[in-house]
């Protein structure tokens, strides 16, 4: 059998009230992700990538409003929702980790105690078990158990985030978004972490919606690529199709704005003469 698609968005619109009347930021956005399946959403600054994001989480606020479409989550049909039973919706069914996510953490409180308020808003109180949990996820994203007590400022960049995002999947969520996760990391450190969200993704099975300004990275990370461009996804396929043949000028342009790592000897030496006095 067909496996059908975790999460499914249809003619998703997303308007922005504005004093001269409404703005459309996403215009009929449709695609769907697989269980298990990292999706990248691509674009410039402004092209509608977060405001997607938000919506499928439901935590966008005014003056952003979803105008139409249809969002569903493993069957779930997210726009009806009502405020009480989405936050029983968010982390068990879906999590996010926000651009900046290190900087998430409450700076003076132990991260354990923000762990344990994470368990007790979805219902687990006993503390002996968050405790053991806690543990588990700590280790689960590469970082010694004994440091749960520590405070935020304890931790380097990476470990923060590596912190975040085993909160995001304290309770086992289907989907998983990252919006720029890596924003604000050296290169090294990016890789690692996302190899550690690879390793993760292989043993629990959520799948990921991944919004990154670096094509680079998204295209060694994501099984398939959006573009989107003014409000509109142009374009989905996998890396190594959209790479090789993009559909969309504006696709190709985004591509070729990479700087090759081995640029030739011909433009090297051209460069050279310009600057050679």
């Amino acid at each position: 059998m067909t496996p059908q698609p975790i999460l499914s968005v249809r003619d998703l619109c997303v308007d922005y009230a504005t004093p001269t009347g409404l703005s459309r930021a996403v215009k009929n956005v449709s695609f769907d992700i697989m269980p298990g399946e990292v999706l990248g959403l691509a674009g410039e600054s402004g092209s509608g990538k977060s405001t997607v994001a938000f919506a499928i989480a439901r935590l966008h606020r005014p003056p952003a409003f979803i105008t139409g479409g249809s969002i569903h989550l493993a069957g779930t049909d997210v726009l009806g929702l009502g405020d009480k039973d989405l936050r029983s919706w968010r982390w068990r069914d879906l999590s996010v980790v926000l651009q900046s996510a290190m900087n998430a953490l409450n700076p003076v409180l132990r991260v354990s105690a923000q762990f344990a308020d994470m368990f007790r808003a979805h219902g687990i109180k006993d503390r002996a078990v968050i405790r053991e949990r806690t543990r588990e996820l700590f280790q689960m994203v590469g970082i010694r158990a004994d440091r749960m007590d520590d405070h935020p400022h304890q931790f380097s960049g990476g470990m923060r985030q590596r912190i975040v995002i085993a909160m995001a999947l304290a309770l086992r969520p289907k989907l998983v978004v990252m919006d720029e996760p890596t924003t604000a990391l050296d290169v090294v450190v990016q890789r690692e972490l996302l190899e550690e969200v690879a390793t993760l993704r292989h043993q629990l099975g959520f799948a990921v919606l991944f919004i990154t300004h670096d094509l680079a990275l998204m295209s060694q990370f994501c099984d398939r690529v959006g573009v989107m461009l003014r409000g509109e996804l142009i374009e989905l396929s996998t890396p190594a199709a959209m790479i090789a043949d993009p559909q969309q000028e504006y696709t190709r342009r985004l591509w070729a704005s990479i700087p090759p790592l081995h640029p030739s000897a011909g433009a090297a030496l051209v460069r050279m003469k310009e600057t050679t006095p």
